[in-house]
């Protein structure tokens, strides 16, 4: 694996929190409304994707293939909408390591069924014996960030 995608992939990571606590403030000011401060959010990643696309040269004439994509391959945009509401909504809700480590343990085991079935056209790859073991490890962390300290005053 690249040097470059591990820490990389471990940023992405630790600014979810940040993005979630973001939106919250967000959403604060404009009045309370978490779809509104989702839209804001979802607008400005739009305006720096098309910032990105400019400066890298994108042939911004492929979107002219649009057409040719199957329906379902525009709900990625209505999926990351959903995290970015859910995140927002949630965060205040439920304090933000608790909803992470849930967001983390469904991540972890819709991604191990992904990478088993092959779904969307994923690379298939076993679960091996470490590969279960680290997520049920994850699982034991989520019940463990959300019921630790009820289980250590038993």
């Amino acid at each position: 694996m690249n040097a470059f995608f591990l820490p990389l992939a471990f940023v992405i990571g630790a600014v979810v929190p940040l993005q979630a606590a973001i939106n919250n403030q967000l959403k604060a000011v404009i009045g309370g409304s978490t779809v509104l401060a989702a839209l804001v959010s979802f607008s400005v990643g739009c305006l720096a994707l098309v910032g990105v696309g400019m400066l890298t040269g994108q042939k911004w004439a492929s979107l002219a293939q649009l057409p040719r994509a199957e329906w379902w391959m525009f709900a990625g945009g209505f999926l990351g909408a959903l995290f970015v509401f859910g995140s927002t909504f949630l965060a205040p809700r439920l304090g933000v390591a608790v909803m992470l480590s849930l967001i983390i343990a469904g991540q972890i085991l819709s991604s191990l069924l992904f990478d088993r079935y092959g779904w969307f056209g994923v690379p298939v790859r076993d679960i091996g014996l470490w590969r279960l073991l680290g997520a049920l490890l994850v699982v034991a962390g989520v019940v463990l960030v959300n019921f630790g300290d009820r289980i250590g005053r038993g």
